[in-house]
């Protein structure tokens, strides 16, 4: 693959560029990438991901006061150097920073993954039961019986539902 500039050289570096709803794929030669930064010693990767300067984030979260990883020694230079931190202590470190940063890039600052399918099933299934159980109780309490037995019959479904589920 040649590089999309000067289209003589093959193309080392691979940019991708994302706004919106369009993607724009940018590759480029060693010579090129140089000629825009993209090697130079003092490029933020984080810079250059988020547009708005990630690393003065974490700066002015700190007040112009270089903090420093207890544990590992990193410094927000280093942050602004290779875009990443050194340890898991460093998250907790420059948190301040890095919330605000993580807001922009992200939904919110909390990661709550994915659930494989089988395993939501399950959950969903056990959730609905748990409230089924409660309403029951309530039921029985004040001497609903009608309702009592429905609720019954609700959860004899959702419990071979749930006992499906767990088999697959």
């Amino acid at each position: 693959m040649l590089c999309s500039i000067c289209k003589e050289k093959p193309a080392t570096v691979f940019l991708t560029d994302i706004k919106g709803d369009k993607m724009h794929k940018v590759d480029l030669c060693e010579d090129c990438a140089k000629n825009k930064g993209v090697n130079d010693s003092t490029f933020a990767l984080a810079d250059m991901l988020l547009g708005l300067g990630a690393s003065q984030e974490i700066e002015s979260a700190s007040g112009g006061v270089d903090v420093k990883c207890p544990q590992c020694g990193f410094s927000q230079a280093d942050f602004k150097k290779s875009g990443r931190l050194g340890c898991a202590a460093c998250y907790q470190t420059f948190a301040e920073g890095l919330e605000g940063l993580l807001k922009s890039m992200h939904k919110g600052t909390r990661h709550s993954g994915k659930v494989p399918e089988n395993l939501r099933q399950k959950r969903d299934y056990s959730e609905q039961l748990s409230q089924l159980q409660k309403k029951l109780a309530k039921a029985i309490e004040t001497e609903n019986f009608e309702a009592a037995a429905q609720l019954r019959d609700e959860i004899k479904q959702v419990n071979n539902r749930l006992a499906s589920a767990l088999v697959a």
